[in-house]
């Protein structure tokens, strides 16, 4: 059996060449239909479009793609054909908040002030917005929750309309699949009209798709003065980015939110067992990678009397949120290269937080995953 594998998941080496005949790696964007015409399976990530144009005519009877996201993967065509497609749902959804939390840490040390009473509003409650919405709360966050598909589903109760969030929240942080159409559309979400909403100067944070982002309005919006700080991770026509919004906003980064350590050890096993359990092979073992890069782990909480301060400053020494950023703003054409050799990130629950005195802190530190002495 054939199996074609985008060359950037990482930890696998060694690890499919047990079960398949022939192992073959292309970069995500370089796989074509005549690359895939006799595999058996597909292991992707968002890079590689998997429609009638790469797939018609091929053997390929089964595809993961080691990312939450999947509208990469025309699921339709795939249905037509017998040909099951996985997505690893939540792998990397910490990695996202640990992001989120690293830009708000920051924009408050240095200036917007106190996350204290402010509102944040989460647009999309699915694996990353319910990690989001349980620990927004040890930093002394509000929140809002807005999701159709789930308050459908479980009531009203607990979610408001997308127009009260905007309304009522102080920040606002966009994690939605990308649906072109349909009641749920998420394509588009944020325009003019939506924009105008917003009574005063908001955070804006999308770690999602950049497409749910009309970016000619969030460009209008902020000359115009309705943001006081923004986030992009994503953006439209990726890699190929708008240089002048790149310009407006605070952080940009290269689609990097979810690249934790964990997060791209969790996609890459979940995708390699549900390629084992799908072609029966491996005796049923769950595989995970058998070694990690490691870091230093320990952090000194600090002994200014300011503990809010102290505990952003734990969260900020996890992750260094503006190197992604001054990195992007040096190589924008780099977009994709910035990603494949982005470097080792380790999530909150890695650290280990000493000399913490405070109970509060202590408490908040352990509320958001990390260990403490």
């Amino acid at each position: 059996m054939k199996i074609v594998v985008d060359d950037k998941i990482p930890y696998l080496e060694g690890v499919l060449e047990r079960y398949f005949s022939e192992v073959v790696y292309y970069s995500g964007r370089d796989i074509s239909s005549n690359i895939v015409a006799d595999a058996d399976a597909l292991l992707i990530r968002t890079r590689t479009k998997c429609n009638e144009k790469l797939l018609a005519g091929s053997n390929v009877k089964m595809i993961a793609t080691a990312t939450i996201g999947h509208d990469h993967i025309d699921k339709e065509y795939c249905k037509e054909h017998g040909i099951l497609w996985t997505n690893a749902p939540g792998c990397n959804a910490f990695g996202v908040v640990q992001y989120v939390l690293c830009f708000l840490s920051l924009i408050s040390l240095k200036g917007y002030g106190s996350l204290q009473g402010k509102t944040l509003g989460i647009v999309g409650v699915g694996e990353v917005g319910k990690r989001l919405a349980a620990v927004a709360p040890y930093l002394g966050l509000n929140v809002l929750k807005n999701d159709p598909p789930r308050a459908r589903k479980e009531g009203e109760d607990g979610f408001v309309s997308l127009d009260e969030l905007v309304v009522k929240s102080d920040i606002i942080s966009v994690h939605v699949p990308l649906n072109r159409d349909g009641e749920d559309r998420t394509f588009g979400l944020f325009n003019e009209g939506l924009f105008g909403l917003f009574q005063q100067p908001k955070v804006f944070i999308n770690a999602s798709r950049g497409e749910v982002v009309h970016e000619p309005s969030l460009k209008e919006a902020i000359k115009a003065g309705k943001m006081r700080h923004v986030a992009l991770d994503v953006w439209c026509n990726e890699p190929e980015i708008d240089k002048e919004l790149m310009e407006l906003v605070d952080i940009a980064t290269p689609h990097i939110a979810g690249y934790s350590l964990e997060g791209k050890a969790n996609g890459t096993a979940a995708s390699v067992n549900s390629i084992l359990h799908f072609f029966g092979l491996g005796g049923g073992d769950k595989w995970y990678p058998s070694s990690l890069p490691s870091l230093e782990n320990k952090i000194t909480f600090g002994s200014s009397k300011n503990v809010e301060d102290e505990v952003l400053s734990c969260i900020l020494k996890t992750y260094n949120i503006e190197s992604d950023n001054d990195n992007l703003r040096r190589n924008p054409d780099d977009f994709e290269s910035l990603r494949g050799n982005y470097g080792v990130r380790r999530e909150f629950s890695y650290y280990k937080v000493v000399n913490v005195k405070d109970e509060r802190a202590a408490a908040c530190l352990n509320g958001l995953t990390f260990k403490v002495e």
